[in-house]
């Protein structure tokens, strides 16, 4: 396979004019006219996408110069005319023998062929060219390009492959095909370096690259000859122009270059489509950016829309209800709005099948990360704050999907939730916030009765009695989110009819009760699932009237710091769970609770019946827990000491004899026999 550059065409034709100039003898002049010598075998060489000619010629002339280049064709076949003529002229008049006058006649009658021939090409590539210029659809533009060069050069077939960003090409228009090949036929991928390329017979020619996409439309189609012209625009190859023979034939120079300008012509039409393509597609995106605009400002304007009407009714005065219907209205969904404690306030419609759970947890984030949360379902919650005050949350089912202007619009009904809320308590600045209540009474000392009042008025405005009994929980997240636990604590103070506060990393609970260890587990029950971790709780109490709260604060701390010391994070610890530890630690060293809580339940029985249960609860310590020698220091049976011991079992509990329990008894007895022995000292009545 050889191959052939385009200025190799365009030097065969600027000899065959120079050897056909005026002047120049009737024997050159013949010679010039015939067609050039092919040399038997391929003729073509690279190949750009396989079935496409590669990269690599010199850059494809403007569309103006392809127009122009066959005129410039027509000179030698002119010239050729010229010459001839007067030679045939000399002939009539006897100057020549027969047989100079025939071979001269055969040679005018070659230049008229030629320069018919080159007249039909250059009408071509003027008509193609005003085809461009005319607005036509790129396709339609390279099947008439195909149709011409088919036509122009008697091909049996002409098809038009397509360059690819991966290199490789595709089939894009096709004229003279005998099977229905569909448009994108795989081309394969490109070898060589881009010049025109071609050869007399395809399947015999073993230098040709081949493809299996091009093997199979050349065997298909039975094609034997084949030229293959790089379309180029500039440096890029945006296909190739195929030309095919089903006869074994060489192309001529002169064939070639009348497909060079087409393929010029055909790559002008696929850039302006590239251009085309470009331009709609920015068109198009321009538009979707100017849609999405006036969208993005419509809904803005129906966001302002629906601000000032929430403000408006807020500043009427309108109620609850009123104020959740129009924003229920606005969001196109049913509207719940709860207090702190997750009791309804009040709802546009019916909230069935909700997850409770879930709400808590949405409740809990939203107020945790200021932005409403969604839930499956189209179930959005989001927070009513003031500052770091829990007002209650909005429980919103949407009939579809929110946009974020109407999650901004969720926002703003919070907010104007808020703003009626705190209207309605009668002072947004001086609200009596209860956060800061509790601070001050972990910070008060109890020694000025001014403040002592004050506190308990303060109290009684929030709605709870200063003098009934309180136990303090302190928790502490380990390893979870603060902001978290301190967002439940605000609910979860409000629902027990409580206070909450910060302190030391830990939240602080003041909760009415008296059971510590009680309310500590329910309320580390509760929050340990929200933060996502385990929850250390220290809790102390109970204590009456606002002077007890630091004290019994300091205790729950306390506790909390034994239960760290002892290596139980994420348990929870009171004052009696701790035991004769927890004694230690009070501030008030309270001996009578510590004792009752030991072995209370033997102390009542013996004083109602009158038993010994006390005294055989020491001797059984003493002797070493054997009921044999506990009978002989009580000098009864055996069997009395065993019945009694089950008895104690039945008071204290089946656990009473192990270690740690066994220890806080022998703790409380010997406490309660120095209580008695001091008790007697000051009556003046010896001991026994």
């Amino acid at each position: 396979m050889e191959t052939a550059h385009p200025a190799e065409a365009t030097e065969t034709r600027a000899g065959t004019t120079a050897a056909t100039a005026p002047g120049a003898a009737p024997a050159r002049a013949a010679a010039a006219a015939a067609p050039p010598a092919t040399p038997s075998g391929a003729q073509a060489a690279g190949a750009a996408p396989t079935g496409a000619p590669a990269v690599g010629a010199a850059p494809a002339p403007a569309v103006a110069a392809a127009a122009v280049a066959p005129a410039v064709a027509l000179a030698p076949a002119v010239a050729l005319a010229s010459a001839v003529a007067p030679a045939a002229l000399g002939v009539g008049e006897g100057a020549a023998d027969g047989g100079e006058r025939e071979r001269l006649a055969r040679a005018l009658e070659l230049a008229r062929t030629q320069l018919a021939g080159r007249e039909a090409a250059l009408g071509a590539l003027t008509d193609t060219v005003h085809d461009l210029a005319a607005p036509c659809d790129p396709d339609t533009l390279l099947r008439v390009i195909a149709r011409r060069a088919r036509r122009l050069l008697d091909l049996d077939m002409v098809w038009v492959g397509c360059a690819r960003p991966d290199g490789g090409s595709y089939l894009r228009v096709s004229e003279g095909e005998t099977f229905p090949y569909h448009r994108g036929l795989d081309l394969g991928t490109g070898q060589g370096g881009g010049a025109p390329a071609w050869t007399a017979d395809y399947t015999a020619d073993p230098a040709v690259p081949r493809s299996p996409g091009l093997d199979g439309l050349v065997h298909g189609e039975r094609l034997r000859a084949v030229a293959a012209l790089p379309i180029r625009h500039g440096d890029a190859v945006l296909g190739v122009l195929y030309g095919a023979r089903r006869t074994v034939r060489p192309f001529t120079a002169d064939e070639i270059g009348v497909l060079l300008p087409l393929a010029d012509l055909a790559a002008v039409a696929m850039d302006r489509a590239a251009r085309a393509e470009r331009g709609r597609a920015e068109t198009a995106e321009l538009e979707r950016f100017g849609s999405a605009a006036n969208t993005a400002l419509t809904r803005i304007r129906h966001l302002w829309d629906c601000q000032a009407r929430l403000t408006r009714l807020v500043i009427d005065g309108a109620g609850l209800a009123t104020l959740a219907r129009a924003a229920a209205d606005s969001l196109d969904g049913v509207l719940q709005v709860r207090d702190p404690g997750g009791r309804p306030l009040t709802a546009t419609g019916d909230l069935h099948g909700l997850d409770e759970e879930a709400v808590a947890r949405a409740a809990l984030r939203a107020h945790t990360g200021g932005r409403p949360v969604g839930l499956p379902g189209e179930v959005w919650v989001a927070a009513v704050t003031a500052g770091a005050e829990d007002l209650g949350i909005l429980v919103l089912r949407a009939s579809a999907p929110l946009t974020d202007e109407d999650v901004r619009l969720l926002e703003l009904a919070a907010l104007s939730v808020a703003s009626l809320t705190l209207i309605r308590r009668g002072s947004t600045v001086e609200r009596p916030v209860r956060d800061e209540l509790l601070q001050e009474l972990l910070d008060h000392s109890g020694y000025a009765e001014h403040t002592d009042d004050r506190l308990r008025d303060r109290t009684v405005r929030l709605g709870m009695d200063p003098d009934a009994p309180h136990v303090v929980v302190v928790a502490r997240p380990e390893g979870g989110d603060l902001g978290k636990a301190v967002a439940w604590a605000g609910s979860y103070a409000y629902r027990m009819g409580g206070l909450r506060a910060v302190r030391r990393g830990c939240v602080v609970l003041l909760l009415p009760g008296t059971d510590a260890s009680a309310v500590a587990r329910r309320a580390s029950a509760e929050l340990t699932p929200l933060v996502g971790g385990p929850v250390s709780t220290g809790a102390a109490g109970p204590g009456a009237g606002v002077t007890s709260v630091a004290r019994v604060y300091e205790e729950a701390v306390r506790c909390l710091e034994v239960l760290t010391a002892l290596d139980g994070a994420g348990g929870t610890a009171s004052m009696r769970d701790l035991g004769f530890v927890g004694l230690l630690l009070s501030a008030d060293h309270d001996v009578d609770a510590f004792v009752r809580s030991a072995i209370g339940p033997v102390l009542d029985y013996d004083e109602a019946r009158l038993t010994e249960l006390t005294r055989t609860l020491e001797a059984y310590f003493q002797s070493g827990g054997s009921p044999m020698h506990s009978a002989e220091a009580l000098h009864v049976h055996p069997n009395t000491v065993s019945r009694r011991l089950e008895r104690i079992a039945e008071l204290l509990g089946e656990d009473w004899q192990k270690p740690a329990r066994s220890l806080e008894i022998q703790m409380a007895l010997r406490l309660q026999r120095t209580r008695e022995a001091l008790h007697r000292g000051r009556a003046g009545r010896p001991s026994r």
